[in-house]
Order: C-alpha cells, then structure tokens, then sequence
C-alpha cells in the first residue's frame, strides 16, 4: 500500500540522518536482523577563552603614583579618626582587652592585625636616628612602614634592625621588625612561634 511505502521512506531517512557515519547496506542488515540503536552526534561547542584581567605591574603603580600620599594629606590630625576606628577594631578582635586576659593571646591577634591606623614607636634601632619616631601607620608594606607623626611629617622606616612598641589600654606590645616582614595580607596566614631572645 502507498501508505507503507511512505513509512518505509520516512523510517530509511530517519535512520540515515540519525546513524550518519553508516552505510545503507550496513543500515539495512541492521534492520533485517537485530534491533537499532540510535545514536546521537553532539556537534562540538567551541569554547571561548576567557581573557584574564591584568593588574597595574609594580612599575606601572610607581609611575601612577597609586601609594603616595599627597603632600596637602600628611597631617596627623586628619588620621586620628582612622586611629580610633582601629582601636575599635582591635578591642573587638580581642573581646574587650579585659584585665584578665592573656598577654600571649592577645600578643598572638595583635600580630596578625591590620596594623593601618595604629600608633607605634620605634624603642630600638641599629640606626639611632630612629629611635623615638612615634605616629600613625598609614601604610604597611613588606619591608617597611610608612608613619605620620604629630609634626606632620612622613616617616619610611624600614623594618629590619627595629623593634616597634604599639599600646593600647594598657597593653603594650612589642614588634620585632626583622621577623616581621611581611605584606599585611600574608600576615594573617603566618603562624608566628614564640622565642626567648631576639636579637636585633
């Protein structure tokens, strides 16, 4: 009848699109004696590299300018805020800095901190001309602070050979530089391990 002819028509197109990489004859052995299984051909998506974004290189900040703090900004007074706001901070991270607690503990958070905002002073130096800097940290790099103290003047001291002293309600705690060299951020993965005696 026309109507299965048409079916038979339909069903060899069928099979033909769906099992391309095949051969009629070999279709129609299939059909004469076992079952069909089709398969599906998924085409290949091409994928699209995604462009990684490049940050500014070391030389590229230098040349911006991106760290330096213009000369109109170096006034003490305008960082006191950030100082109280850092204060803040470290009684949060220390629960209070009650009486009793542990200096160790607290020398061990303290350590880890952010330290931009803090006032520390510089108590030892192989480079007397240091001694007694005091002022508020405003930026924290790995081998050095930068310091703005009270005669608005801003200060690089390098962390080698000085040992820094920062208080807060009561609590002073002192900062070994040459075993502190590190970014702020690399700081807070470190585990710092308790000595007797540190030399300068």
């Amino acid at each position: 009848p026309h109507g299965s002819e048409k079916a038979k028509a339909f069903v060899n197109a069928f099979l033909k699109r769906s099992m391309p990489k095949m051969k009629d004859e070999a279709i129609q052995d299939i059909l004469n004696r076992k079952a069909v299984v089709l398969e599906h051909y998924y085409k290949k998506k091409t994928k699209q590299k995604r462009k990684k974004t490049k940050g500014f290189t070391a030389k590229q900040r230098r040349e911006m300018r991106l760290f330096e703090i213009e000369p109109e900004q170096q006034r003490y007074a305008i960082f006191l805020p950030l100082h109280e706001l850092w204060k803040q901070y470290i009684r949060d991270l220390c629960h209070g800095l009650k009486p009793d607690a542990q200096p160790h503990m607290i020398q061990s958070k303290l350590l880890k901190a952010d330290l931009h905002g803090a006032i520390v002073t510089v108590t030892k130096s192989k480079c007397p001309s240091y001694v007694g800097i005091t002022g508020i940290i405003l930026q924290e790099f790995k081998h050095v602070f930068k310091i703005i103290t009270k005669e608005d003047k801003l200060k690089v001291v390098p962390k080698l050979n000085n040992v820094f002293s920062l208080e807060i309600d009561g609590f002073i705690s002192y900062i070994y530089g040459s075993k502190f060299q590190l970014r702020a951020s690399e700081r807070s993965a470190k585990k710092f391990k308790l000595k007797g005696t540190i030399d300068l």
